[in-house]
């Protein structure tokens, strides 16, 4: 069967081009991200690193009611790849925030409570970003860009999107091409907002099928529900806050 996946080679040298031109636009130093021991920004630190050297990147750990191998995988990938990182632990800011909210505990949606954990790493970021002249990189890719499957200011906080155009198979492709240790590849992809979480159980399809259905338009009645009915959903997060015009 034919790859839907383009080479991986071809994506890095494109995508380490991009890269530097952005940071050069913005009369920038360099980018800072999130590290968060997941394969997305493992590869978009081994890309950053490559397009603008050692001493013009950082990659920040923000642990958050993290489970630890978050953190661990994150060092891991920083000591085998000699990447630059800073850690902020941001368990104490969330539960002071939660404590001034007007609520109980059992009145709060779990998934309000759930996203305010990338909110505060996207202030995180932002802070690091303007003390150093740096701009903010998202690890976000095509498929969870497409399906929304993103904290609306949160991981969609940023100043650019190196992945934005790569399905999630690509993403893996370009891992294994960078030298991203096997054992962050072979984690099952997890956005970490609460334990056991992984992305494929709470979206309800594999990413192969979504890649493929991205890709190809090729896909049972049920990825195309999914993806589909997601999109919908999501649109708003796509789009700039509608302004009222007023034409008086």
């Amino acid at each position: 069967m034919e790859s839907i996946y383009r080479d991986p080679l071809s994506l890095k040298e494109c995508i380490v081009t991009w890269i530097r031109e952005k940071v050069k636009e913005a009369g920038a130093k360099g980018v800072v991200f999130g590290l968060s021991g997941g394969l997305d920004s493992a590869v978009l630190a081994l890309l950053a690193k490559e397009a603008l050297g050692y001493d013009n990147i950082l990659g920040v750990i923000m642990p958050c009611e993290s489970q630890p191998e978050d953190s661990m995988y994150a060092l891991l990938l920083a000591d085998s790849c000699n990447v630059p990182v800073q850690e902020v632990d941001l368990t104490s800011t969330f539960h002071v925030l939660l404590d001034a909210l007007p609520f109980k505990k059992d009145d709060m949606k779990a998934l309000a409570v759930a996203n305010i954990k990338p909110r505060l790493r996207m202030t995180t970021l932002y802070f690091f970003a303007q003390n150093f002249g740096f701009l903010v990189c998202g690890a976000s890719n095509k498929d969870e860009l497409e399906i929304g499957y993103f904290t609306k200011h949160g991981d969609s906080g940023v100043d650019m999107l190196p992945l934005g155009d790569l399905l999630k198979g690509e993403v893996r492709l370009l891992a294994e091409h960078l030298g991203v240790p096997a054992s962050i590849i072979e984690r099952p992809p997890s956005a970490g907002l609460w334990p056991g979480q992984t992305d494929e159980e709470e979206i309800g399809a594999t990413y192969d099928e979504i890649d493929r259905y991205l890709r190809t338009g090729e896909g049972d009645e049920r990825v195309r529900d999914i993806v589909e009915g997601a999109r919908k959903r999501s649109e708003h997060k796509r789009r700039m806050p509608p302004i009222c015009v007023c034409e008086i």
